[in-house]
């Protein structure tokens, strides 16, 4: 594919597009929220970000390359970037404008901004009664913590997950990577597709508009859906395992004699009984010991040693060779340099790059699930403060440059 030129960012001719036509309101902000519309563009929806007139704060935060900052690149990829004050009496009489004209609307506003600019879900379905309006926060729009503040962070200590992470023996451990942040785009783009799906098969006559609410927290909980189904009330609760997994031995992470690590999961009986067999531990004793899961979870500890003392003995790939050699599910725990060399990946192409003028070269997962007929695309990163007010304003509401260049010297743009 012939790169492209626009607006500072290397732009790819697409294929078809799965969401060709769905029109999307972004006003959201910062890292989590921004990522549901990010992945409708992936797919082709006309995802128009709106930033007030000095830009969303993602832009100046975070870690930043050359001035430019990786962050908005990664959450404002495929998005249109127009500037609009809503607090502007002209600014609020565009935004009615394109709410009329808008699929989606996304918002993680405040209690406060939503009453100012009129963007609760009743207000706007007033104005649009087929819009669907998604509305992110940690705790919901609903329940005695809606009003409170809250991020991705929050969300993995409230709901459980960090007390469920960290070693055996250490404190409850958040992840140093924005799980819940992630987790509530994937969760965002599943309500909006489910509500959109409603809605059209609905009738367009019906209007069927619909509130798609989007806690931090029940993205989270999901992880805790296993240990939730196992509970017994009056039990104590889960206790932190590291890398293990209280229902199945082993499932570890292991070091091997080189200094690198695998991962292991073989806890069915059948590839506990190959494990035994390859590190000499099959004779009676211990298969009386191991080879039936009721029994083995009583051993656990002795059984994962086994496992980690053979590991160690032996460099990494040797291990994984062994263990592959009898079907045992197992794989490399890979740092980035190794996870963008891996040939598996490279076929796939599950991480994509593209060049920016300001940041240069940058890396992106690609988008997923991969489609065969109407594949996700990263066409171009985030845009230039501002970059398409005039394609947007002439394309969905009509407006004329002349008209477009008003709004400007009104700051109302």
């Amino acid at each position: 594919m012939d790169p492209r030129e626009s607006d500072g960012t290397v732009e790819r001719m697409s294929p078809p597009a799965a969401l060709a036509g769905l029109r999307v309101l972004d006003l959201t902000n910062l890292f989590a929220a921004p990522q549901v519309a990010a992945t409708l563009a992936d797919f082709g929806a006309d995802v128009v970000k709106i930033e007030p007139r000095n830009g969303d704060p993602l832009r100046r935060i975070g870690s930043s390359r050359n001035g430019g900052s990786p962050a908005w690149a990664l959450v404002a990829r495929n998005k249109r970037a127009i500037t609009l004050d809503l607090d502007h009496a002209a600014g609020m009489r565009v935004f009615e404008g394109l709410v009329e004209q808008a699929d989606v609307l996304i918002e993680n506003l405040t209690a406060k901004l939503l009453e100012r600019w009129q963007c609760d879900f009743d207000s706007l379905l007033r104005r649009n009664p087929k819009l669907v309006v998604v509305s992110i926060s940690c705790y919901g729009r609903s329940g005695p913590n809606s009003d409170r503040a809250g991020a991705g962070t929050l969300a993995e200590a409230f709901a459980g997950f960090a007390h469920m992470n960290g070693a055996s023996d250490g404190p409850p451990t958040v992840p140093s990577l924005p799980l819940g942040d992630t987790l509530v785009g994937m969760s965002g783009v599943i309500g909006t597709m489910m509500a959109l799906y409603s809605r059209d098969r609905a009738g367009s006559g019906s209007g069927a508009g619909q509130h798609v609410d989007v806690s931090m927290i029940e993205p989270v909980l999901q992880l805790l859906a296993l240990p939730l189904a196992n509970h017994v009330e009056g039990e104590a609760p889960p206790r932190r395992l590291g890398s293990r997994i209280a229902g199945g031995v082993p499932r570890n992470v292991y070091r091997a004699r080189d200094g690198d690590y695998l991962a292991l999961s073989g806890t069915t009986d059948a590839q506990v009984g190959r494990i035994l067999s390859l590190t000499g531990r099959d004779g009676a004793d211990d298969l009386a010991r191991f080879a039936t899961s009721a029994a083995r979870l009583d051993a656990a500890d002795a059984l994962d040693g086994i496992v980690a003392d053979w590991i160690s003995a032996r460099s990494r790939a040797d291990a994984l060779a062994a263990f592959e050699k009898i079907r045992i599910p197992v794989a490399p725990v890979n740092d980035l340099s190794a996870l963008l060399s891996d040939p598996h990946l490279l076929e796939r192409a599950s991480v994509s790059t593209l060049d920016d003028a300001t940041l240069g070269e940058v890396y992106l997962p690609a988008p997923m699930p991969k489609l065969r007929g109407t594949p996700g695309t990263h066409r171009h990163l985030g845009a230039a403060l501002g970059a398409h007010n005039a394609e947007v304003y002439r394309d969905w509401l009509g407006m004329s440059p002349e008209e477009v260049e008003a709004l400007a010297r009104e700051e109302a743009i």
